[in-house]
């Protein structure tokens, strides 16, 4: 099933779960939180109270919100394509290049993101997000898929200049509004391998990245067990596995346009959805 998070006329954050008729609001009986860490018993209840909602909201007429609103941990995984590497000129890691981000960063789809004043140098970085759906402590690769609740897109902007000015890449990975994610929070059922999914990035219609999962250096299965071995993964955690081949930071240096004011940025994944923002330049 695929679930969204909205906001209402009021300005608060609301829960909904797709259908074939439209998405209905279940915010009066679970949050998103409640289905993400509610096991099998919780999803077919939100799926029978769906399915008899007497309204359903219209998909393009919602203000959509970060479909998984409030994770305990960002977890990144950098460098985590193989082409992505050789493009930057980067070796292929041993082990995942892990580091992470905060709740500031998240914004929904639909929404304009704020290039700041700081940064001449925004790139944009599709991305397959793994969302956890139970406690993760050691856990095997073989068992690693049984604690993830879905996956959704995410933009893992990044301001190269800031990122690039220390040996640590958290400045430029924090601004607000740099992990839009969204629009839909699909159950891990419905998506299958997640490592045979393909994924794009386009900006203003032009597709800048074009790859599949499938060219990961750690596969979903690793990530999730690598990471559990070094801190236990609570449910809502969300992990971004990584950006293929085809940012700006890739070409030759006199060919690199970073993101402007105005330009438009679709993360696509399959299964997933379409993710769309505008960037706004700081004012």
């Amino acid at each position: 099933m695929k679930y969204v998070t909205f906001y209402d006329q009021n300005g608060q954050l609301r829960t909904g779960a797709v259908t074939e008729r439209g998405v209905a609001d279940v915010s009066e009986v679970y949050s998103m939180h409640d289905i993400i860490a509610g096991g099998a018993g919780v999803r077919a209840e939100v799926e029978a109270y769906a399915a008899q909602a007497g309204v359903v909201l219209d998909e393009s007429e919602l203000n959509y919100g970060p479909c998984v609103p409030q994770p305990q941990k960002i977890i990144c995984v950098g460098l985590n394509y193989r082409k992505h590497a050789e493009e930057t000129n980067a070796p292929i890691p041993q082990y995942p290049i892990l580091f992470n981000k905060f709740n500031n960063t998240l914004t929904g789809h639909g929404h304009d993101v704020t290039l700041p004043r700081v940064s001449d140098q925004v790139d944009y970085e599709a991305e397959l997000v793994i969302v956890i759906g139970k406690a993760a402590k050691d856990v095997s690769k073989e068992e690693a898929l049984d604690y993830v609740f879905g996956y959704c897109c995410v933009n893992d902007l990044s301001a190269r200049d800031l990122q690039m000015r220390t040996q640590q890449w958290l400045l430029g990975k924090s601004c607000d509004g740099f992990s839009p994610l969204g629009p839909y929070l699909v159950t891990a059922d419905e998506v299958g391998n997640p490592n045979e999914l393909d994924i794009k990035c386009i900006v203003n219609g032009e597709t800048r990245q074009h790859s599949n999962t499938s060219d990961m250096i750690f596969h979903c299965d690793e990530i999730v067990s690598y990471i559990s071995r070094h801190m236990t993964l609570v449910p809502g955690d969300i992990i971004l596995t990584g950006t293929p081949e085809g940012v700006v930071l890739g070409l030759p240096e006199d060919k690199r346009v970073y993101l402007q004011d105005g330009d438009l940025v679709t993360i696509e994944i399959e299964k997933l959805g379409s993710l769309t923002n505008r960037m706004a330049a700081e004012y």
